[in-house]
């Protein structure tokens, strides 16, 4: 299954990790330099949740982000996972 919540549509994002060698300026030094960019994969923070759902009666398996869970709490399962169309 692939790594992308299925409320919000968050993916798997690339970037880079700087590399900075040096003495900083307030340590005495002549200050940091980027010496290095090296690609980086930033995954989703994803999980796997049963969401109880009231008027249907019934358990929904989704995978979704921590931020869409918070989005779930608040807003309701039922009317998150409608305009989602997973239900």
């Amino acid at each position: 299954m692939a790594k992308v919540c299925q409320v919000s549509g968050v993916g798997v994002t690339r970037g880079h990790h700087i590399h900075r060698s040096g003495k900083a300026k307030k340590e005495g030094g002549i200050g940091k330099h980027i010496t290095k960019r090296v690609k980086r994969v930033i995954f989703p923070n994803l999980r796997t949740k049963r969401i109880w759902v009231a008027e249907l009666n019934k358990f929904v398996t989704v995978k979704l982000t921590a931020r869409a869970l918070k989005t779930v709490n608040k807003n309701g399962a039922f009317s998150v996972l409608k305009t989602a169309g997973l239900i």
